[in-house]
């Protein structure tokens, strides 16, 4: 157990620490912003006209993906399913919309791929995770992402073996559901009050906050708009803004 300071916020006996995945540990924005465009340009190919009003639902405006918009928070069903819904809007059937969505995803995941050149880790999270890892306490990503790309990225960055748990958001469960905390906490057999949850995404905050995590803390990074998490308990611009003080 540790304990854990950041700023004005102090945190005792904490004995695991649930990571989100995208915009916190990672650096896939830029990633996500180019995946976005590649998803909306076969779409539309496909079905003229839709390209604009789905880049909009997607969180891409003037070619700036909003990082707390659909595709930078939400899980590949999620984006799946808006996909489908507007190209059901032009009288297709639901599977058949469902089915050139997916379709489509997967033709641009072929030519926009994830690696540890196109998403980085930040710096900070690394000797964070670093730092907790030599503590021994426990660690997890729970993310919007497919459990795939959790598993991914730690193996882009060799850290297999600092992460006590992986999970994605197709086991079953999908943030911001307290559920899927709870489920994080069984497995790696801790209280929920015994842990720290750290994200990017308001969705992260209230799903902590619900589940009876000790801690739910936001990183705004300062290349990104300045955000408000109103259901954080800190927010900081930088990992390297939390430390741990004891033992």
């Amino acid at each position: 157990m540790i304990t854990v300071q950041c700023g004005n916020l102090t945190l005792s006996a904490i004995e695991a620490v649930i990571f989100d995945k995208d915009g916190t540990l990672e650096n896939s924005h830029p990633y996500l912003r180019q995946l976005t465009i590649k998803r909306v340009r076969l779409l539309d190919a496909q079905i003229p006209g839709i390209g604009e009003p789905l880049a909009m639902a997607f969180g891409l405006v003037e070619n700036k993906l909003d990082p707390q918009g659909l595709m930078a928070v939400g899980s590949r069903w999620e984006n799946e399913v808006a996909a489908a819904a507007y190209i059901a809007e032009t009288g297709r059937s639901w599977y058949e919309s469902l089915a050139i969505a997916k379709s489509c995803f997967k033709d641009a995941d072929s030519t926009v791929v994830a690696d540890a050149e196109t998403c980085p880790i930040f710096a900070s999270g690394l000797d964070l995770i670093e730092q907790f890892f030599l503590k021994g306490v426990k660690l997890a990503i729970v993310s919007a992402a497919r459990t795939s790309s959790v598993k991914r990225f730690v193996e882009d960055h060799h850290l297999s073996h600092k992460f006590n748990l992986l999970l994605g958001s197709d086991q079953g469960l999908h943030k911001p559901d307290p559920a899927l905390y709870h489920y994080a906490c069984e497995q790696l057999q801790v209280s929920p009050g015994a842990t720290l949850m750290i994200g990017d995404s308001e969705g992260d905050m209230t799903m902590a906050r619900q589940a009876g995590a000790q801690a739910a803390i936001a990183v705004n990074w300062p290349h990104l708009p300045s955000l408000s998490f109103a259901n954080a308990d800190a927010v900081v611009t930088d990992l390297s803004q939390i430390q741990i003080i004891h033992p």
